[in-house]
């Protein structure tokens, strides 16, 4: 175990970075002198060294409370790189194993301990920690605590015991996606007059792009193929046979595709979440069981095959793309179901009429950004309460598009609707609608004499795509609503009137039939600005390194990016390193790294010059 002076010589000696990004040397110095601290940074923006390093200051064990056992296999193993002593309590390890750990533990060997926030509220837990010194408690996800959170766990909520039980231990709490409500409740739940940090929410390597939803697993594979062939990715969807059936026809076109969902056993998705983090190709089809820990570096896309129920989940799922600060790709298809079904979910959920009003909000906010026709990131970046001017770096800034006045369609949907139920005495779903304003008959538009009714057949300049549009627009904003205790039929809503009076306008995107999907300008195959910048010597040494990482990751049984990122590699191969002092310049090579690796990396570099 070390100690160091200063938080700029862990940083340099155990990391391998010359300075601090952002506020973190802020937060640092904060938790070291014993403050309460709140952190709010995007995924990838370095929360980890927030905790680690004053893990390392101050005299005791940290405790890291994480959520799920691969964050935490992930976080010890790179840190076990860099020599830093940790270790994990979970359900993996063997009753020999827990009790070594509990052994290093007493004996003061742990800088850091990780632990899921159910075993921390076990007394047998409270027990052990009350024998040891504590240097501090780290929350990550943290906004797990709050019931106006995405993602609200009961049991971290329980996690406010630790102000009484540890009342001079200081605490910070972390967290990629948290509105101002959550916020408030992870500072009354687990801190105390803690110092807030809060980091712009922005990702700019990241693309936006919402498309409309025809054949997604069509509109999957293209994109997969054209945009990112042979990259690594996630596409996340909101059952688990959707996962199948997509990862299926992604292979059948010639993808390599994994599905994971938490039906398959504990052996399956541990096999699977291993090949993720040590193949470069894999593109990962799952719900989100895959989640919260997918800490690899160089996921160059995460698709959305279904709409998330918020935009702090999207922000999240889509913060897992390009971690390592390069262009990746953020891309959905939304459609009408995608509206009934989320609707369908809250309706059913069982939950009390409170967290149905915060899900519905939520929700809102969501389909308010799918229907966005300005720019994706300025609203994104407005639900977390800041400021931003057009990014051009989304679909509506690339290409922005061209908008209908839709209310004279929205009247016709209204005044449809009410004249089925006139007719028949009940309602229908979307589709039963549609086919009737557009006068294509059907055995139930026959069935129910609706051929007869004023509203037959008078949308027929619309396609059924572009009356999808406006239906989903009308649900959107509670024109309409789709009553899930009946078969998901539409009724309308309160505000259907204010359409019929004109005191609502309804705008909707100009479907633009049969147009080709527009490819990304991140889809050359040298898009890689850094492999870009190299020069044929310089990508032999990178590509020999590679091989090198591959082999000894293989080797020791760890993802390849605990060992070195693709940036630190890039590094080596520029710099060109004869000694070992050339060496601890390059970023991302510290100490123990050097010690390790330094004569197999001065052969390679050597042997290609």
């Amino acid at each position: 175990m070390h100690r160091y002076s200063s938080p700029k010589e862990a940083l340099k000696q155990v990391f391998g970075y010359d300075a601090f990004r952002g506020f973190q040397e802020e937060v640092v110095r904060a938790v070291v002198r014993g403050e309460d601290v709140l952190v709010l940074m995007p995924t990838g923006g370095g929360k980890s060294l927030c905790y680690q390093i004053p893990a390392l200051l101050r005299d005791g064990v940290a405790v890291v409370v994480s959520p799920l056992i691969a964050l935490m296999q992930d976080q010890v193993d790179a840190l076990e790189e860099l020599g830093v002593s940790a270790a994990y309590l979970n359900s993996t390890l063997t009753p020999e194993a827990a009790a070594d750990v509990r052994r290093r533990l007493r004996c003061g060997e742990l800088d850091l301990l990780y632990v899921a926030p159910e075993r921390l509220l076990m007394s047998s837990m409270q027990a052990l920690l009350s024998e040891v010194k504590i240097s501090l408690f780290a929350i990550d996800e943290a906004h797990c605590v709050s019931i106006w959170g995405h993602d609200f766990r009961p049991e971290y909520g329980a996690l406010s015991i630790l102000r009484e039980y540890f009342p001079n231990v200081p605490r910070i709490a972390l967290t990629a996606t948290a509105d101002p409500k959550t916020r408030e409740e992870i500072v009354n739940k687990l801190l105390v007059h803690p110092k807030e940090f809060v980091a712009s929410f922005d990702r700019p390597n990241i693309f936006y792009r919402i498309v409309d939803k025809k054949n997604v697993r069509s509109q999957l594979a293209q994109f997969i193929k054209t945009e990112h062939p042979g990259e690594c990715g996630v596409v996340y969807c909101i059952a688990r046979q959707t996962c199948e059936s997509i990862c299926e026809y992604l292979c059948s076109k010639g993808i390599h595709a994994l599905f994971y969902h938490a039906g398959l056993s504990n052996e399956e998705r541990a096999e699977r979440l291993a090949a993720f983090q040590r193949e470069d190709d894999i593109v990962m089809v799952a719900t989100i069981a895959f989640g919260m820990g997918i800490d690899k570096p160089n996921v160059r896309f995460v698709a959305h095959a279904d709409m998330p129920k918020s935009i702090e989940g999207y922000f999240q799922e889509t913060g897992r793309a390009g971690r390592d600060g390069l262009p990746s790709d953020a891309w959905m298809a939304y459609g009408l179901a995608d509206v009934v079904n989320q609707r369908y979910f809250i309706d059913k959920s069982g939950a009390d009429d409170l967290h149905k009003q915060i899900e519905t909000e939520k929700l809102d906010a969501m389909l308010g950004l799918a229907e966005a026709c300005t720019c994706r990131r300025v609203q994104l970046l407005a639900y977390f309460g800041e400021k931003s001017t057009p990014c051009g770096n989304c679909d509506n800034c690339v290409d922005p598009p061209q908008m209908m006045d839709a209310t004279i369609a929205a009247k016709m949907i209204i005044s449809c609707i009410w004249r089925i139920q006139q007719k028949s005495n009940m309602s229908f779903g979307t589709l039963h609608v549609i086919k009737v304003l557009l006068g294509e008959s059907t055995e139930s538009t026959k069935r129910h004499d609706h051929e007869a009714l004023s509203t037959w057949g008078i949308g027929k300049e619309l396609t059924l795509e572009q009356w999808r549009s406006v239906m989903r627009q009308l649900i959107a904003r509670h024109v309409l609503w789709i009553d899930s205790a009946n078969h998901n039929v539409v009724r309308l809503g309160a505000l259907a009137n204010n359409v019929l009076r004109g005191a609502m306008k309804i705008e909707v995107r100009r479907t633009v039939m049969a147009k080709a999907q527009k490819q990304s300008r991140f889809s050359s195959p040298e898009r890689d600005e850094m492999l870009a910048q190299l020069s044929v010597q310089e990508r032999q040494i990178f590509e020999a390194l590679r091989v090198w990482r591959r082999d000894l990751a293989k080797e020791l049984g760890k993802p390849p990016y605990v060992l070195f990122i693709d940036r630190t590699l890039v590094a080596i191969a520029k710099l060109k390193p004869a000694c070992i002092d050339d060496l601890l310049g390059i970023p991302g090579v510290g100490r123990r790294k050097v010690e390790r690796y330094a004569d197999s990396i001065l052969e390679i570099v050597g042997n290609e010059l």
